[in-house]
């Protein structure tokens, strides 16, 4: 085995593991305490249903940064740009046409809070930020989707 994990090592795993709440932080100290136990890369791999190489990397992964950035949460959520009551502003600018009737779409808001931001966001950012402001996708139909044809119209008439 290329990387051993000592009982040093080993005892300040068991601690982390205890106090985790997170699920892949438990999984990933998981790995290296199977490692510690003398399993191989694929024995852990079988017992923890991942791939050996996933293993593997994992182990070198610890070696190289230590237990503290191993288990540190790197992809978390709520990278917003703005505050909740920035975007308010933005959305505010819009809720006076709207209260008039006016027809606005996505494409306006979005270049309202390009410009405010100074860089582009995707589409999908916009809709999250509409659905967390309670903006409901209201469209008005020009005609019912049911309706018939004009030529069935003028044929009934007669």
């Amino acid at each position: 085995m290329a990387y051993c994990i000592t009982e040093e090592e080993y005892q300040a795993i068991k601690a982390k593991e205890r106090e985790t709440k997170d699920k892949r932080t438990s999984k990933k100290l998981k790995v290296l305490m199977l490692r510690y136990e003398g399993k191989s890369n694929p024995e852990i791999a079988e017992k923890l249903d991942m791939s050996s190489d996933r293993i593997s990397h994992m182990i070198s992964e610890y070696k190289k940064v230590g237990l503290d950035e191993y288990v540190r949460m790197k992809y978390t959520g709520h990278h917003r740009s703005l505050s909740y009551e920035e975007e308010q502003e933005i959305l505010d600018q819009f809720a006076s046409k709207a209260e008039k009737g006016q027809i606005i779409t996505v494409k306006e808001i979005k270049a309202a809070f390009d410009e405010k931001i100074g860089k582009d966001t995707g589409r999908g950012y916009i809709y999250m930020l509409l659905e967390r402001h309670g903006w409901r996708k209201l469209k008005p139909r020009s005609q019912h989707p049911q309706k018939a044809s004009d030529e069935e119209i003028a044929a009934s008439k007669k």
